[in-house]
């Protein structure tokens, strides 16, 4: 193939992969299984996205029709080579890069993130934020890091985590907002609204608020009703009469989900199989698990339920 014959079929093989990439989003949003990807905040910039792949194509596709302008730019007399260089089987694999993750897009089949994907990123029981039980080292905890250090360097440094000694990233837990107004009225306001409630019903859209209030105040919850409904999830050293309602928290996209539960007991915990989704209905208790106080559900009542058209929640960032 000639140089300008070669500008002409990379022109056409760029404007295909553009459009594929654009029709698989389309479809994606079509059948909307964009859910199991994307997060509700980000459709703006996937519609931005399909409209600029469409575009470039379109581009691309007209550039390889007209062939004088590719002459051109490859008599350009510019000093620069315009044809697409290196032997054949590296073109191929520099066109795979893009060609086999689309043809993936097309041929996978599109679900919403499992058990399994829990057990691999672990899972966070209520907001993150349990408190640890009290132990023996509490009243090293408690003393300054200067002190910790002075007192034993080498005990002090083995105890650090490689997060620790990570300047260049910024940890933001939930702690970071107790000093804020904004989030003390909210959840002083949602506290009252959820104690005088007879039930406490856990939904889409304060799935993680209510998680957030069980960490903070479990003791003014014991002993209130509560209903929420997820996927069953079981750690692996989970009693028999144990398992976890999860559900999946996105932010953003698929990337950054992590997984939230509430620990249910159980005698009839073994009829439920893993990534079972359910409603249960239970009395809050207090327990412990590593170390830290939980809230648990003592089960009363639980319906097996089709997955729901919105298989994640999502913060709320009031």
């Amino acid at each position: 193939m000639n140089g300008r014959g070669d500008l002409s079929f990379h022109a056409y093989i760029r404007g295909i992969i553009l459009f594929g990439f654009a029709l698989l989003i389309l479809g994606l949003i079509i059948t909307d299984n964009i859910k199991y990807y994307i997060a509700p905040k980000m459709m703006p910039f996937i519609y931005f996205s399909i409209a600029v792949f469409f575009l470039l194509g379109i581009i691309q596709i007209f550039r390889s029709t007209k062939k004088g302008e590719l002459d051109e730019e490859d008599d350009c007399d510019c000093g620069l080579d315009h044809q697409v260089s290196g032997p054949t089987w590296i073109k191929v694999v520099v066109y795979s890069i893009f060609i086999l993750p689309l043809l993936m897009g097309f041929i996978t089949p599109d679900q919403a993130l499992n058990s399994q994907i829990a057990a691999n990123r672990g899972i966070i029981f209520g907001s993150g934020n349990a408190q640890p039980v009290a132990t023996i080292d509490d009243e090293l905890s408690s003393t300054p890091r200067t002190d910790q250090f002075l007192n034993d360097p080498e005990g002090y440094l083995a105890s650090l985590t490689e997060d620790e000694f990570d300047d260049d990233i910024e940890h933001f837990q939930i702690e970071d907002f107790y000093d804020e107004d904004w989030f003390n009225e909210y959840y002083d306001e949602l506290l009252i609204e959820l104690l005088e409630e007879p039930v406490i019903e856990v939904t889409d859209e304060n799935y993680l608020d209510v998680m957030t209030l069980l960490d903070l105040h479990l003791e003014k919850f014991v002993g209130k009703e509560l209903e929420i409904t997820g996927f069953v999830f079981r750690e692996p050293d989970f009693e028999d009469n144990r398992l976890v309602v999860a559900r999946f928290s996105m932010t953003c996209c698929t990337a950054d989900a992590g997984v939230y539960g509430t620990l249910v007991e159980t005698e009839e915990a073994s009829l439920f199989d893993n990534d079972m989704w359910i409603r249960v209905r239970g009395t809050i208790h207090e327990t412990e698990y590593h170390g830290y106080k939980l809230p648990v559900v003592q089960l009363r009542e639980v319906t097996v339920v089709s997955e729901p058209d919105s298989p994640y929640v999502y913060p709320s960032f009031r």
